[in-house]
């Protein structure tokens, strides 16, 4: 998904994610959310960025200095961008999760921007997206062997679980035939030890 639009806010949410909030001029507002590397995690294989968007870097310092750079230049409330995206869900609030994004640094490239958006729903958004028979039956298959895949994995689950519950009572009963075994001779031993004793 494509939005154009003008950065609102800017919060750094965590060492994780930064959000962007952005006003497309619809009356609504949408998030798009960076996600960060996290040094350490993952392979070491070198990046361009410090996100998963390659031309998008979040600078963070000890203090206060907090700043994303696009392509090398700063980005501010009040630049205008566009970005591509997949939409996700976000305590009940959709979201895009940023994979582009370019500053549309003047009007005539914001206005291009539009009928590029315009165009894109025409030709592709608008027209009925229509399945063959083929294309619905592998479909319904694929949802079917998903569902097969979940029930199994639920049976193999609960079996793991019940023989784990049948391991933990076999080694309670056999700790408590060890613990009646070692009081047996402890008395044994007692007794043993008692006879012949003065009372």
């Amino acid at each position: 998904m494509y939005v154009v639009g003008v950065v609102v806010a800017i919060d750094d949410i965590s060492v994780r994610y930064t959000v962007l909030t952005l006003d497309d001029g619809s009356g609504a507002t949408i998030e798009a959310k960076i996600v960060r590397r996290v040094p350490g995690m993952g392979n070491n294989v070198e990046t361009p960025s410090n996100t998963v968007v390659d031309n998008l870097n979040v600078i963070t310092k000890l203090g206060s200095e907090f700043n994303i750079t696009v392509g090398g230049q700063v980005l501010d409330i009040g630049t205008v961008v566009k970005v591509k995206g997949t939409v996700s869900e976000f305590r009940a609030f959709k979201q895009l999760e940023l994979k582009r994004i370019w500053i549309v640094p003047t009007t005539n490239e914001e206005v291009r921007a539009w009928q590029e958006t315009a165009a894109y729903k025409q030709k592709i958004l608008s027209k009925p997206w229509r399945l063959t028979s083929s294309e619905h039956n592998k479909i319904k298959n694929d949802i079917k062997a998903e569902r097969r895949k979940e029930r199994e994995y639920e049976r193999l689950k609960e079996e793991h679980e019940a023989r784990k519950k049948e391991q933990k009572k076999a080694r309670a009963e056999y700790l408590a035939q060890k613990e009646a075994r070692y009081e047996a001779r402890r008395r044994k031993e007692e007794n043993i030890m008692n006879a012949g004793a003065l009372i």
